[in-house]
């Protein structure tokens, strides 16, 4: 039986839901009920089963500029640099206490047709402020160069800005501070498709949890355009035999572009 909400937590539920919404996301699920759960908790994560919330009105583009400035900017260059802006010397989570050197925001063609998500910098990209200028960033590089295009027409992003210590993966409460910095690049380039880097990009971008063998293989609808899950180059050197998987999923992605394929021996 679904739990019944006081008006002033319908109120809370319906600005969390509308706020999601307003990051792109769209589907909730429930957890099993706790004995100890709270209020806060609650309001968060409850979807009342028997009363669904309203369908949220269209915001107008005054009140979308107020809080995205960006917004109501046609230049994506423009755009992003007030992206960066906002995000400043970035303290929103514990990540700028341990150890990151700089924020690494992103890098590439503002207008580029396809962008790449991975999940964070490591030491290389922390030290000169770049996403994927390691060792894995050259194998990017090279699975770039063989879809036919060069590193500067596509565009690099990370799910987290700064480097996380020893190079660990980033903890959810993390991702979910600096995730909507991303989505809002992602709505400013508008690339025709993403390539999500490695299971931690894919989870954080569909909002799923779910092995890489299940994600990968399809296309996702996704914040107006198509996403595409693969390995991330970094799992790739530590195990070369997935280069040829990884390179299927890149396939896929260059026929929806409409770039040629090039014959092996050609």
């Amino acid at each position: 039986m679904a739990r019944r909400l006081t008006p002033e937590q319908a109120r809370a539920l319906a600005d969390r839901v509308s706020y999601y919404r307003d990051l792109g996301i769209h589907d909730f699920y429930r957890r099993a009920a706790s004995a100890d759960i709270t209020v806060e908790t609650a309001v968060a994560e409850e979807v009342v089963e028997s009363s669904p919330l309203e369908p949220e009105p269209t915001l107008p583009k005054a009140a979308t500029a107020a809080k995205f400035p960006e917004a109501s900017i046609k230049d994506p260059v423009a755009a992003l640099r007030v992206i960066r802006e906002d995000l400043g010397d970035c303290t929103r989570c514990v990540l700028h206490q341990q150890g990151r050197k700089q924020i690494v925001f992103g890098v590439g063609n503002p207008k580029a047709d396809l962008m790449f998500v991975g999940e964070g910098p490591g030491a290389d990209e922390d030290e000169q402020g770049e996403p994927f200028v390691g060792r894995a960033g050259q194998l990017l590089n090279k699975m770039i160069e063989a879809m036919g295009l060069k590193r500067e027409e596509v565009y690099i992003a990370n799910v987290v800005k700064c480097r996380p210590p020893g190079n660990r993966t980033p903890e959810r409460d993390e991702c979910d501070t600096c995730s909507p910095f991303l989505y809002r690049q992602i709505d400013v380039i508008k690339p025709k498709a993403i390539v999500a880097l490695g299971a931690v990009a894919a989870k954080n971008l569909l909002g799923m949890n779910d092995t890489m063998a299940n994600m990968r293989g399809r296309w996702y609808d996704y914040r107006g355009t198509q996403l595409r899950v693969t390995y991330h180059p970094a799992f790739l050197l530590r195990d070369p035999r997935q280069k040829g998987e990884a390179w299927k999923d890149l396939q896929e992605v260059m026929k929806y572009l409409g770039l040629e394929i090039k014959k092996a021996g050609n």
